[in-house]
Order: C-alpha cells, then structure tokens, then sequence
C-alpha cells in the first residue's frame, strides 16, 4: 500500500475546511509556494497493471484532514496529517487483522512517535519511508539484567547518522537491479542494509 496526501485547490468563504499549505507542485529546496485549499489524505492499494508496465496506486480510503485554522473554529482538538494516517491504518488492521501490511510513503511519514504507533499494532505494519540524512539511529536496547533497577533502556548505542554511512569508504555496498524504472528500463542502485531503533 502507499499513503499520501493531496491538495485540491478550493478557494470561498463558503468552504470552511480549506486551509494554506505548501504547493508540493509548483515548490522546490529554495522555492515556497502556498496555495488555498482542501487537504485529502489517500490511502492505495499497490497493484501491477498488466500491459501498463508499471505499479498503478488505487485509492480505497480517502479522508479530508482540516486545517488547524477550521478545527479551532468549532473548538474541536487538532488531528495532524498523521494522527489521520494512524487511524487509517488502525482500520485497515481491523479489516484484515492477519494479513501483512508493507506500507510506501513520504519523507513527512518518517515521525518515530507515527511508526512506532504502527509497530505497535496487534499484526504491525511495516513502513518503507525516507529518513532524513541525519536521522539519530540507535541499537537495540540490551537485554534487561537480572535485579537491574531502573527504567528499562529503550535504545542501544548510537549509530552512524545515514549521512556518515555515505561519506564511510568502509560501507558495505551491494547493487540492485530495478526492472521497469521510469520510461520502461533498468537501473542499477547501490544499496547498503542495517536494522536500526
């Protein structure tokens, strides 16, 4: 599955959800661009179409995620893009409690405290997003000692930030061969793997 959100591009005094947000679009690194309307948060279903040559994303779930602005209007507590998502994918769990959920989304889904809430599922579902280059990454907690006092360690030794592991000539690098990739071709991509907390 893929989760992402969107911008329909609304404008009236008479459309009361509508808020200002970043135009993904017409934005760049050093570019910002605002735009008016409402924002959408679409959770699809990742299927490979055959003769298309390509994974197509199919909406099943859509919720509209208000503006800070329209929440405190009716008094109502503000639900963030990922308080939304987590809820999404609560009930999506409950649909298919057993199945396994391997989840594609964004660099704005890569929030320890959001992915953690996922781990935390009955069945988790896993998350394939992008962390920040600098992104603090931990071992695993040790195994708690007998007659240890105190509040259990919820991380282990820090790790090398992404950024470091580019920059390290003594990275392990393995190469993937991507079939398909944008215009119908193959690429081949350096890719190193670690588990991290």
């Amino acid at each position: 599955m893929a989760i992402d959100d969107t911008i329909e591009r609304r404008w009236g005094r008479r459309i009361a959800a509508r808020g200002i947000y970043r135009d993904p679009v017409r934005s760049s690194d050093s570019h910002f661009v605002k735009t008016s309307g409402l924002r959408w948060l679409s959770l699809m279903l990742l299927v490979p179409i055959p003769g298309a040559n390509r994974v197509w994303a199919l909406p099943f779930l859509t919720v509209l995620a208000p503006s800070e602005r329209y929440h405190k209007l009716l008094g109502h507590r503000h639900k963030t893009l990922l308080d939304w998502a987590r809820q999404m994918l609560s009930q999506v769990r409950r649909w298919l409690p057993q199945r396994a959920i391997v989840l594609v989304a964004d660099s704005s889904f890569a929030a320890l405290e959001w992915l953690e809430a996922l781990r935390q599922l009955p069945t988790a579902v896993h998350v394939v997003t992008r962390l920040r280059l600098d992104a603090a990454l931990y071992e695993p907690a040790p195994a708690r000692q007998a007659k240890q006092i105190g509040r259990p360690r919820q991380v282990g030794k820090r790790l090398a930030t992404l950024k470091a592991l580019l920059d390290e000539p003594q990275t392990n690098w393995a190469s993937l061969t991507i079939e398909g990739w944008y215009g119908g071709g193959s690429i081949d991509l350096p890719v190193t793997s670690q588990t991290a907390v």
